[in-house]
């Protein structure tokens, strides 16, 4: 076992690894191959230059994304650190300006006497102790050993995603419980729309406002798994000859077949969480809010991860991973950020330090560790460690993820989940400084 960490990408979960490190003054490389090798989406050599939104979402007590980042606090983040001083007005959410964060990361992971950060292109995965975090945008030739590693079938590329719901904002009055023909228990609620219901939705769909693809991500769609509103523009019954068909399902307070349907799946054992089945797409946001309450029984949905299409380059972590985020068919390799399954800035990040901080344990002789389910970085590795590998999909953090409370009322819920996180990450954060 050599006695420096290496890492590899200068993302947001790269820096957070190294600096886990740095923190427990153990040497490491950061590797990053900007800017001599450009990806399509990063336009500087800036480590943790951030290519999407400038936005960490909310900062606002009691909700789900600001525990995290109160988790993320309390073990030392650098990019927390770095977005306080380049924080931008932005209402309850916490936002940054781009170009001062990303100076402000980078150099504070410069002034580091052991970290060296190399710019170089890794193409092999890395000798333990190491962490790689190279993100959605991974070079060919690193991703093909990620995937020789782990089985050609563990490595996906998915273009589109579906939204997710919260269980408590469906209208369960206007569902019925069933699988096509019977076949096994009635593991879907079934959403019907009557023929002018699913006749207006079309339209809207077809006419609807989508993100625009940047270049390197067009032509990623697949026939089998075309956004949702690219079926609507095909003719009006596309969509009930497809994700929306009605057939070998009977409305038992009807007695008849829907005009159409819309399926929802449960994302997790505790049934909190349900993927709207087939709708794979690429509206902008608020016209995904705007559609989708047009089903009856979604009208006051509450969407815990909206869809969205983009090229995506991840594990299947279920089935590659531990809770540590160590390979298991590498040990002592660590895997962090977007790469394990996590969606968002924060998400991989905290993977980040997680897979950092037990990348340093194992260089100094210690144990690899990991929160609690109970906690917001515990319940995001749970989720990805555990989730069904055939169904595996990025997940942002929300109180979906987390065991479920004993309250009944969702304000009290909300607040025990919380209140329980906080009692369980200061327990676990205490006997991982006594070396536990």
């Amino acid at each position: 076992m050599k006695a420096r960490v290496t890492v590899v990408g200068g993302g947001l979960a790269g820096v957070e690894a190294a600096w886990q490190c740095a923190r427990l003054a153990v040497p490491v490389e950061l590797y990053e191959m900007r800017p001599a090798k450009l990806t399509p989406a990063h336009k500087t050599g800036a480590l943790a230059e951030l290519v999407c939104s400038n936005s960490f979402k909310s900062a606002e007590e009691g909700t789900a994304p600001a525990l995290l980042k109160e988790e993320m606090r309390c073990l030392g983040s650098l990019t927390l650190e770095a977005a306080a001083s380049s924080r931008v007005p932005a209402g309850g959410a916490l936002a940054v300006d781009r170009g001062r964060f990303a100076e402000a990361v980078t150099a504070a992971l410069e002034a580091e006497d052991v970290v060296d950060l190399t710019r170089a292109e890794v193409k092999e995965l890395p000798l333990p102790p190491s962490v790689v975090a190279t993100g959605p945008l991974t070079s060919v030739p690193l991703a093909e050993e990620l995937a020789a590693a782990l089985g050609h079938e563990n490595l996906f590329f998915f273009d589109a995603l579906a939204p997710i719901v919260s269980a408590e904002s469906i209208d369960r009055d206007k569902t019925f419980e069933a699988s096509r023909y019977d076949k096994g228990e009635g593991a879907y609620i079934n959403c019907p729309l009557a023929a002018d219901e699913y006749r207006a939705f079309v339209r809207a769909l077809a006419a609807a406002a989508t993100a625009p693809l940047r270049d390197f991500e067009r032509g990623l769609f697949f026939e089998g798994c075309l956004p949702l509103e690219e079926l609507a523009r095909r003719g009006e019954d596309a969509l009930r000859f497809g994700p929306m068909k009605p057939v070998g399902l009977v409305d038992p307070r009807t007695g008849a077949r829907p005009y159409a349907v819309v399926q929802l799946r449960a994302e997790d054992v505790g049934g909190t969480m349900f993927g709207v089945v087939g709708f794979q797409t690429r509206l902008k946001r608020p016209e995904q809010r705007r559609i989708f309450r047009m089903i009856p029984a979604l009208a006051r949905a509450e969407f815990l991860r909206y869809g969205a299409a983009h090229r995506n380059t991840y594990i299947c972590s279920p089935l590659a991973l531990e809770a540590t985020t160590e390979m298991r068919s590498k040990p002592g390799v660590f895997v962090a950020g977007q790469l394990t399954g996590v969606e968002g800035y924060m998400e991989s990040a905290a993977t980040g330090m997680v897979a950092g901080l037990n990348a340093a344990r194992l260089c100094r002789g210690e144990a690899a560790v990991f929160p609690p389910p109970e906690t917001a970085v515990g319940a995001l590795l749970r989720y990805v460690t555990t989730a069904p590998p055939a169904t595996f999909a990025p997940m942002n953090v929300n109180f979906g993820l987390f065991p479920p409370p004993a309250a009944r009322s969702r304000r009290k819920r909300h607040a025990e989940v919380v209140a329980r996180a906080r009692r369980a990450f200061a327990a676990w954060l205490a006997k991982v400084g006594e070396g536990s």
